[in-house]
């Protein structure tokens, strides 16, 4: 009988155990678990998407992201299968591959950046000493894209210009150092730009457009030699003190590092007069892949997060403004430059392709 009795005690003390268990798995369990939602995403949001706070966040809304970094136009070249979204860093891809995936529109655009120069304070002096750049604060300016395009056609290099003589860094030829525009997005977007102004203010629209800008992109490309794939590499390169005196980065790599407490000590933020704008945009693949792009749009403590890494999110000012208080020595927090529209995603490839000095017929 004991032995019964006690048989009898531990399958009631297992049952008690599982049944605690199961209970814990139905309610106390329930809020941590996450359900995982994988995506390619622009080379500047890894950061983003690797913050403990941004994955605590996700994860209080059931979601853990599995991020994989791709330059935004090499994204039309992977296979998506399995994946539930992809995360460019500006619409023309983002379309591209919505077209070529049918994701459901609209598409959403949780955050933007505009494209900057970054700069040595010697280099942005005597820049301004030639009439290419406006110095407003002090670390921060404007960049005259149309005097600095001249400049570019001229083939200009650092040692005609007043005053560069003092620094041994500024030699050869005056250039801004971007990445490959057949792959990269701040790559494509300052083909935009510079297009857009050698274009009469314009959209490149057309292949006569095309043909008419060709000359100019392709000097601004064929001068730099090798470029990245990635605006993280090249920037990171600057701030270790490498590489070329004028850079073209993201805003929000900027703001990123100096809301971290770090930067480089003449550190210049050039705003190009005429710049654009990179929209990052969510494509959808999966209806989980368009639910993480509405919690990026939406969620408070998300869009929090992305002023932290110093993107601009859709639809506010107020939320940019506040978080970049102190830094208006670097930062222009209401964007008064010009936004270069931006050609569509065939005719932009086109000039990315002619730029390279790749033929081609555009659309």
């Amino acid at each position: 009988m004991r032995r019964i009795a006690g048989i009898v005690l531990a399958v009631l003390l297992i049952g008690g155990v599982v049944a605690a268990v199961v209970a814990g798995r139905d309610n106390g369990d329930q809020g941590t678990a996450t359900k995982t939602v994988r995506g390619v995403v622009g080379s500047e949001k890894t950061e983003f998407f690797a913050d403990p706070q941004v994955v605590d966040a996700l994860a209080a809304k059931g979601y853990t992201v599995r991020a994989e970094p791709s330059g935004s136009w090499a994204m039309e070249d992977l296979d998506l299968k399995g994946y539930d979204f992809a995360f460019p860093s500006s619409t023309a891809p983002a379309y591209a591959l919505a077209d070529k995936y049918r994701a459901q529109q609209p598409l959403p655009r949780p955050f933007y950046s505009p494209l900057v120069v970054i700069a040595h304070r010697n280099a942005a002096e005597v820049l301004e000493a030639n009439g290419l750049v406006t110095l407003d604060a002090p670390h921060r300016g404007t960049l005259r894209m149309e005097a600095y395009l001249d400049a570019a056609r001229d083939d200009r290099t650092w040692q005609q210009l007043k005053g560069a003589d003092g620094y041994g860094e500024l030699r050869g030829t005056l250039y801004i150092a971007s990445t490959d525009p057949a792959t990269s997005n701040s790559g494509a977007l300052y083909l935009a730009a510079a297009s857009c102004v050698d274009n009469d203010g314009n959209v490149v629209a057309s292949d006569a457009d095309v043909r008419r800008t060709a000359p100019l992109l392709r000097k601004l490309v064929v001068v730099q030699g090798a470029q990245q794939s990635s605006s993280d590499g090249a920037f990171r390169d600057f701030i270790s003190g490498a590489g070329n005196p004028l850079v073209l980065v993201y805003e929000s790599q900027v703001a990123a590092l100096l809301a971290q407490g770090q930067g480089v000590d003449d550190l210049t933020v050039l705003y190009p007069d005429t710049t654009a704008t990179s929209d990052h945009t969510v494509v959808p693949l999966t209806e989980d892949g368009r639910e993480l792009g509405r919690l990026l749009t939406t969620d408070p403590v998300l869009r929090k997060l992305a002023v932290r890494h110093g993107f601009r999110p859709q639809g506010a000012t107020a939320e940019f403004t506040a978080a970049t208080a102190d830094l208006t020595d670097y930062l222009m927090q209401k964007l008064t430059v010009r936004q270069a529209p931006v050609p569509t995603s065939e005719v932009l490839q086109e000039m990315a392709r002619r730029a390279r000095g790749q033929g081609g017929t555009a659309t």
